[in-house]
């Protein structure tokens, strides 16, 4: 019999949640032959996988490997699902735009790619500039792009001025109040976030997903209440 969208959703959930990216492919290129809708076997299958196994990282039942593997199960099925979405001309409509990158001098990905995975998989768009971001970088993709956040990420203490030098360049532009800036990484802490005068601090993936819905509210907030356009 037939699996129909329901069922291999379902399956695509399952193959993301048990970390097997080559059957999230395979699943992901049966959802096309068969005409299926790819943006639910995203929304449905994919992305609710990898929020389960987010939630479960958060309630320390699940560890960092699995959800980097999680991430990557999902990105598979992505792979395959995201041009029959252009094919078709469909897009997600997105939560928010993201803008994430790793400051100059720090070649650490893990940590910004999984926060780069959990905000798709809870439906913000996401452009990820990749690791030693120069500030001048987020500045001219801040101007061209105008995301709602910018995410900055450092794992060393000798690399976490570069967050400050993004934070400073964006105010030499005179864009700094229309974005949100939000700081995470292993050497980052609340006080320096304070310090540098970033919006919020995120420890781990699911807190920087918190934060984003509650900076977007407040940001959504104040433009209705000053009667800007949203």
């Amino acid at each position: 019999m037939p699996r129909g969208s329901a069922d291999l959703n379902e399956q695509l959930v399952r193959a993301v949640m048990t970390y097997d990216a080559e059957r999230s492919r395979t699943l992901a290129r049966e959802v096309i032959a068969k005409g299926l809708d790819p943006m639910k076997a995203i929304d449905e299958g994919l992305a609710r996988g990898l929020r389960h196994v987010g939630t479960l990282f958060g309630k320390r039942e699940a560890f960092l490997p699995e959800l980097v593997m999680a991430a990557e199960a999902m990105k598979a099925g992505l792979e395959v699902l995201e041009p029959e979405l252009k094919r078709t001309k469909k897009r997600r409509t997105a939560r928010g735009r993201l803008l994430i990158g790793t400051v100059r001098g720090d070649i650490h990905d893990i940590g910004k790619l999984i926060v780069s995975s959990i905000l798709a998989a809870s439906g913000y768009e996401v452009i990820d500039l990749g690791v030693d971001v120069p500030a001048e970088t987020f500045v001219q993709k801040t101007k061209e792009l105008k995301p709602d956040i910018i995410g900055l990420s450092a794992l060393m203490t000798t690399t976490i001025l570069g967050q400050r030098d993004v934070i400073e360049a964006l105010e030499r532009a005179h864009i700094r109040d229309s974005v949100i800036v939000l700081i995470g990484g292993a050497a980052v802490t609340k006080d320096w976030a304070e310090q540098i005068g970033a919006n919020e601090y995120a420890k781990d993936a699911n807190e920087a997903l918190e934060a984003c819905e509650r900076l977007l509210r407040s940001k959504l907030s104040r433009r209705e209440s000053s009667g800007e356009p949203r």
